[in-house]
């Protein structure tokens, strides 16, 4: 009898122990670590000062604001509206903690889709957490999640139905972001972040907006623009330039048919004349990896995707060793934005967003010493 009570013991102490370790773990995941304040960081805000609804949800988000010396025009860059895609939120950060805004405004949200940042998909075997060594020291950032935390948005319907289009979609895209604009004030959580950006978007005459993602090897639109029907013009200069600058880059004009997403939505039920989206390599998100670990979500090492090349199955060229680092996908997403904003300044000289400070493509992978690519080149550009 009483070997069977310590052996009770033993289990519930072990038991109140990992309910304990796992109650931390999960409160430490909302707990996002923020970009520095760089040289044109005049104030954080928050979303909510947009859209009230949002107040005191872990749908609220920081938007920074880099002001310029000079008015000019205004401009809005989203990371992490999926929280999985790296080189979106990453770029984010590095175009905040380096840019210096001569003339205009430029509005940086790092985590489009907060709530979606505070957890990730174990089921995927994904990471939680990866680290750089910057300037300051270690810094510590979160791998999240494609959808909204069903902590904060349950349950997912059978089918998710758009608001206004009616278009029918797959119920877990219910907490996708970039299916859910314009969004609605008294929809969903996702739907309100949605609701929350787009207000922002009216509120502050934003006239070009850049949306940062990834896709895996395999699918077809990658290493791509996709722009609004009324930006191609200067989507289409930019890209020119992207390409003369020896970066290969494919434009896509937007469907019109699939609706939810930032360059349809913004494009259509706003006064935007440039929405953008650009897509980047990410080994870390297809189906054909292999194990998901810090050297290919860094690095872009994946055995699987080199025997998936030579098999012709993949929209991107995969080598041995570092194909897709992060310093590549982060400097197309910044070269990117220099560009088309710099196509956008040429044909809008009233109203002008102009800006320096932020590494290109060339300073962050092309002239990087190779055992540098995987985080510690992407590094030396953090505080």
């Amino acid at each position: 009898m009483k070997k069977n009570t310590i052996t009770a013991c033993l289990c519930l102490a072990l038991s109140v122990a990992i309910m304990i370790y796992t109650g931390l773990n999960f409160l430490a995941a909302r707990e996002l670590p923020l970009p520095e304040w760089g040289p044109s960081v005049t104030e954080v805000k928050m979303l909510s000062e947009w859209f009230d609804g949002l107040e005191g949800t872990n749908g609220d988000t920081p938007v920074y604001v880099l002001e310029g010396k000079k008015p000019g025009g205004s401009m809005l860059i989203l990371g992490g509206t999926h929280a999985n895609e790296v080189s979106g939120y990453m770029s984010a950060f590095t175009f905040i903690e380096n840019a210096v805004v001569e003339e205009g405004t430029v509005y940086v949200i790092p985590y489009t889709n907060h709530s979606a940042m505070t957890h990730n998909d174990p089921s995927e075997g994904n990471l939680q957490y990866f680290t750089l060594t910057t300037a300051s020291g270690e810094r510590t950032f979160r791998y999240g999640s494609r959808a909204t935390n069903p902590v904060d948005q349950w349950p997912d319907p059978d089918v998710y139905v758009h608001y206004p289009s009616g278009q029918q979609l797959s119920g877990s895209e219910t907490r996708n972001i970039n299916r859910a604009y314009p969004g609605r004030p008294d929809g969903n959580l996702t739907e309100k972040m949605a609701y929350g950006v787009a207000s922002l978007i009216r509120a502050e005459n934003i006239d070009l907006t850049f949306d940062l993602h990834e896709a895996s090897p395999e699918y077809p639109v990658i290493n791509a623009t996709v722009a609004h029907q009324r930006a191609m013009n200067i989507a289409a200069e930019g890209c020119i330039n992207i390409m003369l600058d020896g970066i290969e880059m494919s434009l896509e004009q937007s469907p019109t048919n699939f609706h939810g997403l930032t360059h349809r939505e913004w494009g259509d039920n706003s006064d935007i004349n440039v929405a953008i989206l650009m897509e980047t390599a990410n080994a870390s998100q297809g189906r054909l990896r292999g194990a998901t670990s810090i050297d290919q979500v860094l690095g872009g090492e994946d055995v699987c995707y080199e025997i998936s090349q030579r098999l012709g199955m993949l929209y991107v060229p995969w080598t041995e060793g570092k194909a897709h680092p992060i310093e590549e996908r982060c400097g197309r997403h910044l070269q990117g934005i220099y560009e088309y904003s710099q196509a956008y300044n040429e044909e809008n000289q009233n109203r002008p967003v102009i800006y320096s400070g932020v590494p290109s493509y060339d300073d962050l992978y092309t002239n990087a010493a190779y055992e540098d690519l995987g985080g510690a080149q992407l590094a030396k550009f953090l505080k």
